[in-house]
């Protein structure tokens, strides 16, 4: 790839802790900071000591090229890629290196790392190098991603990697919608749509162009990547594709996603086909491609993106300073992100950084709900529905290709699936956005669920719950349009705001201020 990418870099591990095996030497709680001694006299003055200067990189030399020179470190962390949930007795398994999707039996993969190699450091070790990296521009570990590459991709070589610094997503204290909606004093939103294309499509994409970056660098036969889309993961793939100079093509359903969705693929130079079919017969397509041409699979079907995705739930847990919170409402379309929340969390409790996961909730739209169905049959046989449309387009899924995952994932935190009318996700968006919020239709599935396991005292009003917001309102702006005027057929829309129409005098528009003041000062 190309020294000169548009994408932000920067350099290793320069100021990070290096891999080492904990010391049985009892260390100071400051372990990063060095005591001042006291003078003899309280009125002689303090001589700071002087401090290493710090040189900037070589002015002929780029962030990525600085990394490659510091690189000292060593390891012998490794991951592979093993049939899903597969019998413990199995020897199935496939190096990262290989083009493969499916395993023998045409069961999904899951990306599985050597435990056993990360377990020879603490959780107190893994806390504080992931902390140590937040913030900085060191290449790659400014991402909230490759911050914690060691449990992503530990094998790639930090030249391969593709990178917009993506993650470190706010975690908002919505305190108002909160308090005056849930009667909850520990409501937080987790805004993975404040992202480099909007979603949090980006933290598995840039996992998956940086493995495609490695396997073309390695000559394998991969000429682009493909994927078929609902819009936020074309978005994603496009992006990185351009980056790293990388032909992407993408497969859309035709007159189903939002225009603000559909010009990111385009402006990034993806080759768009506007398909006239839904998301499942997309997929369906892709597959069918992927399979005879030298067109790497980038939907979640590929586990590679789950390994980034896994990497909010972490940050979650780090965000809130490694304390865990009681519940994470995650919606779900294609269901890939559920499990990978669900693997983040686990990975931290099973390497010591937590001593317990949250439960997690999945929430989808009623009009495409097969996983809601399932969970309310008691998990018995499996159907796939014909997805309605709905405003959360993003999940108008039907035949989710991660649905063996996300049961997996559900039953073994003891969670709970819920559904969303299309009503009732458009109010809890308009909700929202009321107390100063700006979520996507997609986070308004996520806030019903919330109502309503509240509503029935499932979560308490003490509980500290997360919301998953996936992607950013602005993508959505028309149905927000639709709301405010009243457009939307066979909808109340009860809590639209539309603007008001006034005379061009000063009396109208006194007369209109005073009467908007007076309503306002009445709900005092």
């Amino acid at each position: 790839m190309a020294a000169s990418s548009c994408m932000l870099r920067s350099s290793f591990l320069s100021h990070c802790p290096q891999l080492h095996h904990q010391s049985n030497t009892p260390k100071s709680n400051n372990y990063f900071f060095n005591p001042i001694k006291a003078t003899a006299s309280t009125n002689d003055a303090i001589t700071p000591s002087p401090q290493p200067q710090k040189h900037r990189r070589h002015a002929d030399e780029n962030i990525r090229e600085e990394a490659a020179r510091r690189n000292s470190s060593s390891h012998n962390f490794s991951a592979r890629y093993v049939p899903f949930n597969a019998d413990p007795s199995s020897d199935e398994w496939y190096s990262l290196d290989e083009i493969v999707y499916r395993s023998r039996s045409g069961g999904l993969l899951d990306v599985q790392h050597d435990m056993n190699a990360l377990k020879k450091f603490d959780g107190q070790y893994w806390r504080n190098l992931f902390d140590s990296r937040v913030g900085k521009t060191t290449w790659p570990y400014g991402s909230g991603v490759w911050s914690k590459k060691e449990w992503v991709l530990p094998e790639i070589d930090s030249d391969d990697i593709v990178s917009a610094f993506e993650g470190n997503s706010n975690l908002f204290w919505a305190e108002r919608f909160g308090k005056q909606f849930l009667g909850m004093t520990d409501l937080w939103v987790k805004h993975c749509g404040i992202s480099h294309t909007g979603s949090f499509k980006d933290l598995g994409m840039t996992v998956l162009v940086s493995q495609v970056n490695r396997l073309r660098k390695m000559h394998k036969p991969v000429v682009g990547v493909g994927c078929a889309s609902t819009g936020d993961t074309s978005a994603a793939l496009s992006a990185y594709c351009a980056s790293a100079g990388i032909p992407s093509i993408v497969f859309l359903p035709a007159n189903k996603i939002s225009m603000a969705q559909l010009v990111q693929p385009i402006a990034n130079g993806a080759f768009v086909l506007s398909i006239d079919t839904d998301f499942d017969g997309c997929m369906q397509l892709i597959r069918e491609v992927t399979a005879e041409l030298p067109i790497y699979l980038a939907n979640s079907l590929n586990s590679l993106r789950l390994e980034g995705q896994k990497t909010a739930a972490i940050e979650i847990l780090q965000q809130f300073d490694w304390e865990v919170p009681e519940w994470v409402i995650v919606p779900g379309g294609n269901l890939g992100n559920i499990y990978a929340f669900y693997k983040g969390f686990q990975m931290c409790k099973e390497l010591g950084l937590v001593d317990r996961i949250p439960r997690l909730v999945c929430a989808q739209a009623a009009n495409a709900n097969p996983l809601y169905l399932h969970y309310k049959s008691g998990w018995k046989d499996f159907k796939a529905v014909k997805a309605n449309t709905t405003f959360a387009s993003a999940i108008q899924i039907g035949d989710p290709v991660s649905i063996d995952r996300a049961v997996f994932a559900l039953q073994n935190c003891n969670g709970i699936v819920e559904e969303a009318t299309e009503e009732e996700l458009m109010d809890a968006m308009a909700q929202a956005d009321s107390t100063g919020m700006f979520i996507c239709p997609h986070t308004g599935v996520a806030l019903t669920a919330l109502f309503k396991l509240r509503n029935s005292g499932v979560i308490n009003p003490t509980d500290r719950t997360v919301v998953v917001s996936t992607a950013h309102g602005l993508k959505f702006t028309q149905s927000k349009i639709d709301y405010h005027s009243k457009e939307i057929k066979d909808m109340e829309c009860r809590f639209a705001n539309p603007p008001m129409e006034v005379k061009a005098d000063f009396g109208s528009v006194m007369d209109v201020l005073k009467s908007y003041l007076l309503s306002k000062n009445s709900k005092q």
